[in-house]
């Protein structure tokens, strides 16, 4: 009697078709299983790959930064020292400007005085010959006046002798005074040039003590500018080798940290490819273990296929001799022949070829 099939059972035939559908024989999912292998491998190389590139990306940033830090710092240091040195350009300038408004104004003050003094001497000059002028009129007139009374007190002297005697007195006192007036210029030359040298002498003296303090006040000026330089070049220096003991510390401390996460990668990928070897052994091997009964069965028909072909191709080997040894003797000789070749076929059985084979 037929019966319609139920709900429950024609669900439960589709699951049975269903799961018999999706059996896969075992050269297909060994070739799924390398495939999925070789595919991890590839994604464990190529996620390698990426990380050392993202490592590398990320050095050369660290780099680049730095070194845009370091170009920073001594264009910074440049600018310092550059404004050092305008500011001491400017101080030296201004310090030369006082010195040279210094020095005009004491070479008028020491001209002034020589002026001053040189009028002085000038004045005491013209004073000392006016004096001196006025000493030998004076004295002219006493001899002039003392000759004409001893000429009076002789009147037997005729008057043109008289004449002649005042003349060549008057000529006399003359080229007297003359002469003493020469000598009294000649000495008042003399204390002028002397005093003008002299004068001259103590303004150069003066004017070299001068420009001496001023070269000590200008040389000391550069010395505490040189100084200075000194230690904010010493200051620059400490600071760079400070920045750039910093950044080596950064990089030294990035590539460590990079070189951990690399070998803690390569550990990783390491210990999972070891677990996914050891579960392919231990999966190979029970397979090899499942498959141990069917191995010996399988072998054991290859002996005896082995056994078998080995029995008839000593057969034939047999015949082939034993008609070549009747065909090559006598026939008296036959009946030995066979026997001999049955008791060596007795001795070597074909187990005995199939050890040595």
């Amino acid at each position: 009697e037929l019966r319609p099939t139920s709900h429950k059972s024609r669900s439960l035939d589709c699951k049975i078709c269903e799961h018999i559908a999706t059996i896969k024989s075992a050269s297909l999912v060994r070739s799924s299983l390398e495939h999925e292998q070789d595919f991890e491998l590839r994604e464990q190389m190529s996620g390698y790959k990426r990380m050392r590139r993202q490592h590398q990306k990320q050095l050369i940033a660290l780099e680049n930064r730095l070194k845009a830090e370091m170009d920073e710092h001594r264009l910074r240091l440049q600018k310092e020292l550059e404004t050092h040195a305008n500011n001491t350009y400017i101080e030296l300038e201004r310090l030369a400007k006082r010195h040279a408004a210094q020095t005009d104004k004491e070479m008028k003050s020491v001209a002034a005085e020589e002026r001053r003094i040189q009028q002085q001497i000038v004045a005491q000059q013209k004073k000392e010959l006016t004096t001196f002028l006025e000493n030998q009129k004076k004295e002219y007139r006493l001899c002039k006046d003392k000759i004409k009374e001893e000429m009076n007190e002789d009147p037997c002297t005729p008057k043109e002798e008289k004449q002649e005697r005042l003349s060549r007195h008057k000529e006399t006192i003359q080229r007297s005074q003359a002469e003493e007036e020469a000598h009294l210029l000649a000495q008042q030359r003399l204390v002028y040039d002397r005093s003008c040298r002299a004068l001259k002498r103590r303004s150069l003296v003066r004017r070299h003590e001068f420009e001496q303090e001023q070269l000590r006040e200008e040389l000391n000026k550069k010395r505490t500018q040189k100084e200075m330089e000194h230690a904010l070049m010493i200051r620059q220096d400490e600071s760079t080798q400070d920045l750039e003991r910093r950044q080596l510390q950064m990089l030294q401390k990035l590539r460590v940290e990079l070189m951990r996460l690399q070998h803690q990668t390569e550990l990783e990928n390491q210990e999972e490819y070891n677990g996914r070897r050891q579960r392919e052994l231990h999966r190979k091997h029970s397979l090899e273990q499942r498959q141990q009964p069917r191995n010996l069965k399988t072998l054991e028909m290859q002996i005896k296929k082995q056994f078998q072909d080995t029995c008839k191709v000593q057969n034939k080997q047999y015949k082939a001799l034993r008609n070549h040894q009747l065909e090559v003797s006598p026939k008296g000789d036959h009946k030995t022949i066979l026997k001999s070749l049955k008791e060596e076929q007795t001795l070597f059985p074909p187990c005995h070829f199939l050890l040595l084979v």
